[in-house]
């Protein structure tokens, strides 16, 4: 098969929307859907606490979040492995080779980056909403809400950007998803096998599909780093 009959096909199992694309497509959306959810439940408060103190009290801990930023999926995929193994601490939960454990994984990824980022939002503009909230008399908490709020495009900017660095990766979700067919096989895993079995059509057919993503993923990042301002596109 040539390169456009390839790609002639591929926009054809798209247009008609495939079943075994969609399936795949779905259930990548699926996890890192999750798993973003939850490291921005983790990340965010973090993040603020440590945008919130002064620099010198939390060099270390930055410093951490920047290594982590930058940690290589098969390493975060292999840490998550022995966790999760049979011998490990948390064999006994049997979600090896489960979307869950996959979930485990771009968690992993996406926390210190949505963490690391929101540290940098608060602190960028939060240090003077910080100072006129106490000012005005708000409490702790309040002056905490007061300064996410204002920083809500740095914040939303910091989750786009941790979905956008978990919907595109391959070493970690395969070291524990194990790439089933029908259960942990997501996009980026079946291009992989699809291009070694010679199975152009699908492999390029979810990579337009994966492109398509991350231009909506990256056309919203832009947006966010922009103020808010204008179309997303």
């Amino acid at each position: 098969m040539s390169l456009l009959e390839g790609i002639i096909e591929a926009f054809s199992l798209i247009l008609t929307l495939d079943p075994y694309l969609i399936k795949i497509a779905l259930l990548s959306l699926q996890v890192s859907a999750v798993a973003v959810l939850l490291a921005t439940l983790a990340g965010v408060p973090l993040g603020t606490f440590l945008g919130l103190k002064p620099r010198e009290r939390t060099r270390f801990i930055s410093k951490l979040l920047y290594t982590l930023m930058g940690l290589p999926p098969v390493v975060a995929g292999l840490v998550i492995y022995l966790l999760l193994s049979r011998v490990g601490p948390l064999g006994f939960l049997g979600v090896l080779y489960t979307p869950t454990a996959m979930v485990a994984a771009q968690f992993a990824l996406a926390v210190p980056i949505i963490a690391a980022l929101t540290m940098i939002g608060i602190r960028s503009s939060g240090k003077e909403v910080q100072e006129t909230a106490r000012t005005l008399g708000a409490g702790r908490f309040l002056t905490a809400w007061t300064v996410v709020r204002e920083s809500r495009f740095a914040i939303f900017g910091a989750i786009v950007t941790g979905l956008g660095r978990v919907i595109a990766e391959v070493g970690a979700v395969m070291i524990v998803g194990g790439n089933i067919e029908g259960h942990t096989r997501v996009m980026t895993t079946a291009i992989v096998l699809e291009t070694a079995k010679g199975h152009l059509e699908l492999a390029v057919g979810l990579g337009i599909v994966l492109l398509f993503i991350s231009f909506i993923i990256n056309s919203l990042l832009y947006n966010f780093q922009g103020g808010g301002k204008g179309s997303v596109w």
